[in-house]
């Protein structure tokens, strides 16, 4: 079996190098894992240091937003028919180990996509504000497309190949983790999630979504809903 595993990546010259680093060589039943990071228009090194690292790169003219840098990842997995995908955040806060764990309900349990859940309780008293604006993305994807999840906007997932062919993303911003979930409903795929150890640092958080900005993401969702 193939592995692609796809880095979305704005301005991450501080970081990209250090996960490019920690990410598994070998995993039991994957034959070949081929890294992507796409590069969506940065105006530092990310590119360079993301090439340097050994990682295949894709690059955007302009800053597209996390939707359309997921998008090429997923044409990519498609064009080269990848048995299995892993997307991670480029900032460091998903532990690489914990790729074979999201990928194991895939490979020997037959499931399409699996999310790995970031929200222990030590982490919900301490990310209090976070978590509860999290909390209500869940219930809002929840009232949309009727599938309830623990943690809708994590970054760190793992599809099928069947689900790389079946998913056809159109968001280009931060909506586009709620519009996983219209996929899934669409098209009848099996869903999972696996708790995951999250590391959050004070580089990590701040480059993470704006929660100003989460009233922005639940419109823009809804706006697409209707078509």
């Amino acid at each position: 079996m193939d592995l692609l595993i796809g880095i979305p990546a704005f301005n991450e010259e501080t970081m990209i190098g250090k996960v490019l680093k920690s990410l598994p060589k070998r995993i039991p039943g994957i034959d070949r894992i081929d890294i992507l990071v796409v590069d969506d228009g940065s105006s530092d090194r990310t590119a360079a240091v993301a090439k340097n690292s050994g990682a295949l790169v894709l690059r955007h003219i302009i800053n597209r937003g996390l939707g359309g840098a997921l998008k090429t990842i997923f044409a990519y997995a498609g064009k080269y028919r990848y048995d299995l995908l892993v997307t991670i955040d480029a900032d460091g806060q998903h532990h690489p180990a914990d790729i074979v764990k999201i990928l194991r309900p895939v490979i020997d349990n037959g499931k399409d996509v699996v999310i790995g859940t970031r929200w222990k309780n030590s982490l919900k008293k301490k990310f209090i504000l976070r978590y509860l604006i999290n909390q209500l993305a869940n219930f809002y994807t929840f009232l949309l497309y009727g599938i309830e999840t623990g943690d809708s906007q994590s970054g760190f997932r793992s599809f099928s190949g069947k689900a790389v062919k079946k998913i056809n993303l159109s968001s280009d911003g931060m909506e586009v983790s709620s519009e996983f979930f219209r996929e899934i409903y669409r098209h009848g795929l099996i869903y999972d999630e696996v708790p995951v150890k999250l590391i959050y640092t004070d580089y990590s958080q701040g480059k993470g979504q704006r929660l100003s900005n989460a009233p922005n993401v639940f419109f823009r969702q809804f706006l697409r809903l209707l078509r």
